[in-house]
């Protein structure tokens, strides 16, 4: 189901009683409260409810994982893990948050946007 936000960009958004099998490919935002099993591919920002289950890989601009994903997380902002949140899987991004008691079982990348293409410094 896609809504129009209040600033007149639209993003989608599937309820908790939604069961979906397959990737999905996203230009806007998009919010996930139910099941998926599959890929997230999303030029926005990616919001995960408490209570949603992901089995598969999340590439996005923005996101924040309030449920538990079994995948690997490629953000290229900031990746915000609230503290209802477990994650199995490598993680890559430019800004990471954890709130305390969020799960993290994997390992960590930092990009630095600044740096892109050159050896670091």
């Amino acid at each position: 189901m896609s809504k129009e936000t209040s600033n007149g960009m639209i993003h989608n958004n599937f309820s908790a009683n939604t069961t979906i099998v397959g990737n999905i490919n996203a230009a806007s935002d998009i919010r996930i409260d139910g099941t998926l099993q599959g890929n997230i591919e999303c030029a926005g920002k990616v919001i995960i409810g408490e209570q949603s289950r992901i089995q598969g890989n999340i590439t996005a601009a923005n996101a924040e994982i309030n449920g538990k994903v079994n995948g690997n997380l490629t953000i290229q902002d900031t990746l915000t893990l609230k503290s209802t949140s477990n994650i199995e899987g490598d993680i890559a991004t430019q800004t990471l948050i954890i709130e305390p008691k969020a799960i993290f079982n994997g390992s960590c990348k930092m990009q630095d946007a600044r740096r892109t293409g050159k050896e670091g410094k």
